[in-house]
């Protein structure tokens, strides 16, 4: 197989022998995809290598003879976002969602372009928080597992006022009980349905989605967490920002 002039996103690139890279990155048209860069680390190389930066968006040739694809090309379409410290680990959470659980040679263009819109919106500052949720929930969806929001596991509409844990098969369940650590550690049915409906609820709302969702993300990750969770728990800000 050959690529050529692939869009892609780069999702991850790490050094391979003394002058060559080992790259992941999300296309347009064929999912993900590892490629071998090879050569890219002498000093004649550099546009190649500055163009294989994570969060990068290029377009790439590449022979695909075995797993990974031999890349020939690669050319940056535009200039990789700067951004602050706390939307780079953001990024660098996406980036790691998408190489645990995208599967490669499996095309999803409707997740490519969901990376656009979360690329984009980590580098306008748009609320980081309500950012990552959207895209868990993109990402759950382009891979056909997500839950749905707008409705419970047993058809009845979210109420907006109760609060709900998200099981991964069953979809939301109501929680009863306000006193409880499981109530508390609920979505809340307004949040639930503000990410059915792409509309940014309250601050307090948005933080309600994060454990609920981990949790769905957990076990489509076979029980194993992210290196990612655990820097963004040292930053709490991203919970509510």
């Amino acid at each position: 197989m050959r690529y050529q002039q692939e869009p892609a996103f780069v999702l991850h690139a790490r050094r391979w022998r003394e002058t060559s890279l080992l790259v992941e990155v999300l296309s347009a048209t064929h999912g993900r995809v590892g490629l071998v860069a090879r050569g890219v680390q002498g000093p004649k190389r550099h546009a190649l290598r500055a163009a294989l930066q994570p969060l990068q968006s290029i377009r790439f040739d590449a022979v695909q003879k075995g797993e990974l694809a031999q890349l020939t090309t690669a050319e940056a379409v535009d200039a990789a976002p700067q951004m602050p410290g706390e939307a780079a680990l953001a990024g660098f959470y996406v980036n790691e969602l998408c190489l645990r659980l995208v599967p490669r040679q499996a095309p999803q263009p409707e997740l490519h372009s969901a990376y656009a819109r979360v690329r984009k919106r980590l580098h306008s500052g748009e609320m980081l928080a309500w950012s990552l949720r959207r895209f868990e929930r993109d990402l759950l969806d382009a891979l056909g597992v997500g839950p749905g929001y707008a409705t419970a596991g047993n058809g009845e509409p979210i109420d907006p006022a109760a609060r709900y844990r998200i099981d991964p098969e069953y979809g939301p369940r109501r929680l009863d009980g306000e006193r409880s650590g499981a109530w508390r550690s609920g979505a809340t049915g307004l949040a639930l349905l503000a990410l059915a409906a792409d509309t940014q609820p309250p601050a307090d709302d948005v933080a309600s989605l994060r454990l609920p969702l981990r949790a769905v993300l957990l076990h489509h990750l076979g029980g194993r967490g992210l290196k990612s969770w655990d820097l963004l728990a040292e930053l709490g800000r991203l919970e509510t920002r």
